[in-house]
């Protein structure tokens, strides 16, 4: 699991020359028992930021178990990039907030990952803290709880950088794959979100073509021939030059019948009803499930599909999902 999260943040940081380096420090346990969907979204998350905010230099990931407590793992991810001021650190985890407007304006992004990040860890037992200084990089750490250890091996994967042909494991295929030659055009002007749901994608067998914003979407549909028309349309609803909702409104417009599925991080009460009654076919929350991914896809495509499930999250119900998923005992996760 660490793999794949390093392996979706590799390309990224050797374009922009900075070393990215994993570091297991003592024993680390080879499998622990925990949600390991919500851990690689935590860790791709923490990774994700790191690289965007780093300049040069280097990110590290160090995993290693706590002296204290022998059902804890703590991972630290430590980047030397811009860094934040103590109040900016104080804000860090309000929804929707970023450092400050430069940051936005420069980087980009919605100001969500971090309190999704926190929630995350929440669930998985475990609590996130951060140190940083202005220039001097940032350090998040976060535990979870890794469950009976009991006759679980140490992993053996040393200390390395991230190469090309080093460093990097390649992941085995899927054993089976649900969407199998379909055709994904995916609009997400987001680098973390375009990795992670175009992964999801390939893995299931899609063959993804991805646009940055709405103006692109419109114009790549309406380039599109028969031959080489897309079977359905992921669109982030939040998009810079135009966004989802004036894309959808645009391509409805003008008669396309392709199946628009979506996607948006805000989650609040009425979303849904806004997306659907835009033009869109269905709505999915970011961070994206794979499995409610792959669902709605596949029901979005082939009529008389089972009805999928909606995935939303607004505020008024979110105590109550925590603690059914708290309640759910989590699989066993590759540490490594």
């Amino acid at each position: 699991m660490v793999q794949d999260a390093l392996r979706l943040m590799d390309e990224r940081a050797r374009q922009k020359g900075i070393a990215l380096r994993l570091v297991m420090d003592g024993d680390v346990p080879e499998s622990i028992s925990t949600d390991p969907t919500r851990l690689r979204q935590v860790l791709i998350n923490l990774l994700g930021n790191a690289v965007k905010f780093t300049d040069q230099g280097a990110v590290t990931l160090t995993m290693r178990r706590l002296d204290d407590a022998q059902d804890k793992l703590a991972f630290e991810v430590a980047d030397t990039g811009i860094g934040m001021t103590p109040e900016q650190l104080s804000r860090l985890y309000q929804p929707f907030v970023q450092a400050d407007t430069s940051t936005t304006r420069r980087y980009g992004g919605t100001g969500l990952g971090l309190a999704i990040t926190r929630r995350c860890i929440d669930i998985m037992g475990g609590a996130i803290s951060a140190r940083s200084a202005p220039g001097s990089g940032t350090t998040f750490e976060f535990t979870i709880d890794t469950g009976d250890l009991t006759g679980i091996p140490a992993a053996r994967l040393r200390s390395t950088e991230a190469k090309e042909g080093n460093g990097v494991l390649r992941l085995p295929s899927a054993a089976r794959q649900p969407l199998s030659g379909i055709r994904v055009l995916l609009a997400e002007d987001g680098i973390d979100n375009q990795r992670l749901i175009r992964f999801h994608l390939e893995r299931a067998g899609a063959h993804v073509e991805m646009v940055d914003n709405g103006a692109k979407a419109v114009e790549r549909v309406q380039d599109s021939s028969r031959m080489s028309r897309h079977d359905v349309i992921l669109m982030d609803m939040q998009m810079p030059v135009m966004d989802g909702y004036e894309a959808v409104r645009r391509l409805t417009a003008a008669g396309t019948r392709t199946p628009i599925i979506a996607l948006t991080a805000h989650a609040m009460a009425g979303d849904r009803e806004k997306c659907l009654e835009t033009g869109c076919h269905d709505y999915l929350c970011k961070p994206v499930d794979a499995r409610a991914l792959i669902a709605a896809i596949r029901h979005a495509i082939a009529p008389g599909a089972t009805e999928c499930t909606m995935i939303r999250r607004p505020d008024d119900v979110a105590s109550e999902l925590l603690n059914r998923l708290s309640d759910q005992a989590p699989p066993h996760a590759a540490a490594g």
